[in-house]
């Protein structure tokens, strides 16, 4: 039977003197887990956290963050995950009403402002000493299914960070359906590189682990080359992923002896369809790719006969719909190539409806809230077409559109393209502005080496790939060892939309070859937006 608490999850492990929890050399059972977690509880019981009780956590993923998240669990006290890489945490801190703030020193100095809470630093002597004194015996607390566990925020590509509510009951459902799905149990071992202030983090990798007894072997920030020999110290049997970690691992030098290791499972979602496959080829292992997000309203899995690219099928009744209209859209078609020949009909936002399906809300943002439900559906601002056998293809984000020569375009299926190419790791296209009217395509690549890039080869290659359509060929690329990133991993987009053609490593198509563009032919380019109107669309210009 599945606990129907977070809360129910730690106590199952009181007793429970197997292997818990590694972090670098240290390591404790799941039953010392479970009397730090105590301590911890008493200790958040005892502070003045009225009226909202939130706390929250600046912290990567060290062995303290676990034993709050466990500790609060007990206490029933509702944490907020606070992003170490956001500029403006601080505003994080007062949007969420937390009364308490932990941290270390590494992000301490992060936090500042006249409205903040008190701030405890969880690597002082005093900290320590308060924790010493305190029963390693769990509290009593009374917790239910419906109570706040954790405000998770948002990514915050598309505007501001929203703080989505996690109560006891969905974190501990999902965290078992997890379970269930990999087949994990106590002899495995849960690898967590993926931030534990973030839903993956705790959905995918800390909450698996605890339902199931399993060791969480924590790694505090991920690492590309450093998660091979993880994985083989730790005796890691599964991992967690959101976005482009497969990417980042696969681009590292090939060794005859990848699959040797003891990786049996790896979970995620939002990585690119290819690197699925030849991750679980080249390191001998399960990928299980599926769709979700933070709000948790919408569900895809992919299936036995997945076709190549699709994101899956969908759980319960979700439909991919015309925002506008509220009609069904029809099924994408495609040409002998394989191009989506028909996107302007097949492309709507994904909708749940049934209603919210997981989604409980934001915290202190009701409009927000009644954007995502609008008419009773659970709206997620992600894009999508389906085909005639009911696959969903994710097409972008609501506003990933690119309006060129009259024809709207959809940014996804390009970059599927793109990222086929061998010295691609990932691909991010979006609009920049056209002198005349509409969008160029402009594609941003992360490559193995820019160094080494070879741009003429490049364009060669883009000419043999029949499903390329002729308006889908960048005119701009920016090449790039690595693109921008927020904290919970996921791609910047606003970044390199805000920039367009400025800064290093840009290219410009002429014909049927790409040259390295220049400071004139940023003039230029800004001249003739001017000319023609469209000034305020010159990158760096306030709108």
């Amino acid at each position: 039977m599945t606990a129907a608490t977070v809360r129910e999850l730690v106590l199952e492990r009181a007793d429970d003197d197997s292997p818990g929890l590694v972090a670098g050399a240290r390591s404790w059972s799941w039953q010392e887990h479970t009397g730090e977690a105590a301590r911890r509880a008493r200790w958040l019981s005892a502070q003045d956290l009225a009226p909202s009780g939130h706390v929250g956590v600046l912290l990567d993923n060290v062995p303290e963050f676990s034993f709050l998240l466990a500790g609060a669990a007990l206490a029933g006290v509702p944490l907020v995950g606070l992003n170490p890489t956001r500029g403006d945490v601080s505003r994080d801190v007062v949007r969420t009403d937390c009364r308490l703030v932990l941290t270390d020193g590494a992000h301490a100095t992060r936090l500042a402002g006249p409205d903040l809470p008190p701030v405890v630093d969880v690597g002082s002597d005093a900290y320590h000493e308060a924790l010493a004194a305190l029963s390693a015996e769990p509290p009593r607390s009374d917790v239910s299914p419906d109570d706040r566990f954790v405000l998770v925020l948002t990514s915050g590509t598309t505007g501001d960070p929203k703080a989505v509510t996690c109560s006891h009951g969905k974190i501990a459902r999902q965290g078992s359906t997890v379970v269930q799905m990999a087949g994990l149990d106590r002899d495995d071992v849960v690898y967590c590189a993926m931030p534990m202030f973030h839903s993956n983090g705790i959905i995918a990798g800390w909450t698996p682990a605890l339902a199931s007894g399993a060791t969480l072997a924590l790694r505090d920030r991920f690492s590309a080359t450093g998660f091979l020999d993880d994985v083989r110290r730790f005796g890691a049997t599964y991992a967690n992923y959101v976005g482009t970690p497969l990417s980042y691992v696969l681009a590292q030098p090939p060794r005859d002896d990848d699959a040797d290791n003891p990786l049996q499972v790896v979970f995620g979602n939002e990585a690119a369809p290819a690197d699925v496959e030849r991750f679980a080829s080249r390191f001998g292992c399960r990928v299980i790719e599926a769709y979700g997000s933070t709000e948790g309203g919408i569900s895809l899995v992919r299936t036995d006969g997945t076709p190549p690219g699709a994101m899956g099928v969908p759980i319960g009744e979700v439909e991919v719909v015309d925002p506008g209209t509220r009609e069904r859209c029809p099924p994408a078609r495609f040409d002998d190539a394989g191009r989506l020949v028909n996107p302007e009909e097949a492309i709507g936002e994904m909708v749940n409806t049934t209603g919210r399906g997981s989604f409980e809300g934001y915290w202190a943002d009701r409009d927000a809230e009644r954007e995502r439900l609008r008419d009773g559906w659970f709206w997620s601002g992600d894009l999508a077409f389906r085909d005639a056998d009911g696959f969903f293809y994710f097409a972008g984000r609501s506003g990933a559109w690119l309006r060129v020569g009259g024809e709207n375009l959809p940014a996804a299926p390009i970059e599927r393209v793109l990222i086929r190419h061998d010295t691609v790791i990932e691909a991010a296209v979006y609009g920049v502005p056209d002198t005349a009217a509409g969008d160029r395509v402009m594609a941003a690549l992360s490559v193995v080496d820019p160094r080494t890039f070879d741009a003429d080869g490049f364009v060669r290659w883009l000419s043999e790939q029949d499903d390329l359509g002729i308006r889908w060929v960048p005119t701009y690329l920016r090449i790039a060892r690595e693109l921008p990133r927020t904290g919970t991993n996921k791609l910047d987009r606003a970044t390199l939309e805000r920039e367009a053609w400025l800064g290093e490593g840009v290219l410009v198509r002429e014909g049927d070859r790409f040259r390295s563009m220049g400071d004139a032919d940023v003039d230029r380019l800004h001249a003739a937006l001017r000319d023609n109107g469209r000034g305020h669309l010159v990158p760096g210009v306030r709108h």
